[in-house]
């Protein structure tokens, strides 16, 4: 028998008292292309359980794994060694299956590691409170967004050219609910950041200037001189980084005047995993903002024998008492992501964290070396980490499905992320990890000159 617990009378008065007129109302901001009318074309309403395993594993086969060949792809989402220890602690059934902690006496190894991690967060951004995480760096971004909002009383948000534009579309998709208004821009194709003309777009009525640290085309900036002209007029500077490996060897956010500090966490710990779950990171570099934190802040303290203990001492969310006064409606942190973080993190130490950077940047500098050597490729970076852009003169959307049909993944075209914009169509994002080998580098090479030819 099907649960059926609402009547249509009571679905009629639920749809009445938001003001819709029926269900479908719900999804209007769903393009119409994007909806289902009828079962999907192809697929059967019911298989065994044997033909469907079986099935999968046809469609599987026919997926190129990043393990499998030489990797370059990037932009938000990096590939790293991750020690066999992480996940054999992060499958422990205490961790694994562990809910909420709302109560304490039971949930102390989850809040002590929700409070370590919160440190080693807190330390890398260079901020004096990080919270227990978010639910990736998307969403941490606009969280940071509406936290400016909210502390400086003001609505303009000037967005850097060289943020992630995913993570300008989530700003601009949730700025549509809080009247937000949004100065965004497209990144400028030169070896060095515009900071004057992101500057310049500062104004008296400016909540929070926002830049990617490194930026989408893998280029660094001296935060200090945005925070300077931000602070100058009252704004707040949020700095996102997509790659915390970068931290282990340039300075961090905090360090150079950052006010909030947000970013991806999947580097360390973290698979790719098709896309998901991620860790969003999130830290403030005055304790005065604390209160206007989104998310939960886990705290150490001492019982009524005084013992060493752990508290859920901050939940400024809607499911507790704050109700609508919440700072946000993420009702939960990405918990299992973030222990891999800490564990992760904790083997490699600070002294590890800094090797494996200098490995990265290392290998790094190597690619751009033999690249640019290619004729027809020219590097558009005067720095970069990991990651940098390379302009190689033909469409470079149609040279990653080339190469990758060579089984070759080449990085990232900027015409994929920017399919409306000029003067980017040539350009690939190129990301190279400890994970990339000398023979990667230089199959890639030969591939493009092939390609070039």
């Amino acid at each position: 028998m099907r649960y059926l617990p609402l009547t249509d009378t009571d679905r009629g008065e639920m749809l009445a008292k938001i003001g819709v007129s029926s269900i479908d109302d719900l999804f209007v901001d769903v393009p119409e292309e994007a909806r289902l009318t009828g079962p999907i074309e192809g697929l059967p309403l019911h298989a065994s359980e044997m033909a469907v395993e079986k099935h999968m594993r046809r469609l599987s086969k026919k997926n190129l794994a990043a393990a499998d060949a030489p990797f370059f792809l990037g932009a938000g989402a990096y590939r790293h060694h991750i020690p066999a220890s992480v996940d054999h602690i992060i499958q422990r059934g205490e961790f694994l299956t562990a809910y909420t902690p709302y109560q304490p006496e039971i949930a102390q190894g989850t809040l002590q590691m929700l409070f370590e991690f919160q440190t080693q967060v807190a330390r890398l951004y260079g901020c004096a409170v990080a919270n227990a995480s978010m639910y990736d760096g998307s969403t941490a971004c606009w969280e940071a967004v509406a936290m400016a909002h909210r502390v400086t009383k003001r609505k303009r948000v000037v967005l850097s050219g060289a943020l992630h534009p995913h993570y300008a579309e989530v700003v601009r998709t949730m700025a549509k609910f809080t009247d937000d208004e949004i100065a965004d821009a497209r990144p400028s194709m030169q070896p060095d950041p515009d900071l004057e003309g992101l500057i310049g777009r500062i104004d008296d009525a400016t909540s929070c200037v926002v830049v990617q640290y490194p930026d989408i085309l893998g280029r660094l900036s001296d935060l200090s001189q945005i925070a300077e002209a931000a602070h100058a007029k009252g704004a707040l500077l949020v700095v996102v980084n997509t790659e915390p490996v970068a931290l282990g060897m340039v300075k961090s956010p905090g360090e150079q005047g950052a006010d909030i500090v947000v970013g991806e966490g999947q580097s360390i710990g973290v698979g790719l995993q098709f896309g998901g779950p991620y860790l969003g990171l999130f830290a403030v570099r005055d304790p005065k903002h604390v209160r206007q934190m989104p998310g939960r802040l886990c705290g150490e303290t001492v019982d009524a024998e005084g013992k060493r203990g752990f508290v859920l001492t901050l939940s400024t969310r809607e499911q507790h008492i704050r109700r609508e006064k919440a700072t946000s409606n993420i009702c939960t942190n990405s918990g299992l992501c973030a222990l891999a973080f800490s564990v992760h993190m904790t083997l490699l130490g600070e002294k590890g964290l800094r090797q494996l950077a200098s490995w990265n940047h290392s290998l790094a500098c190597t690619a751009a070396e033999r690249l640019v050597k290619v004729p027809g490729v020219e590097l558009l970076n005067a720095t970069f980490f990991n990651e940098f852009t390379i302009r190689v003169g033909r469409d470079a959307r149609e040279l990653v499905r080339l190469l990758a049909d060579k089984g070759i993944l080449a990085g990232v075209s900027l015409g994929r992320l920017y399919p409306d914009s000029e003067g980017l169509d040539d350009a690939l994002l190129v990301a190279v990890t400890e994970t990339t080998s000398h023979e990667d580098i230089e199959v890639l090479a030969v591939a493009l000159k092939e390609a070039l030819a």
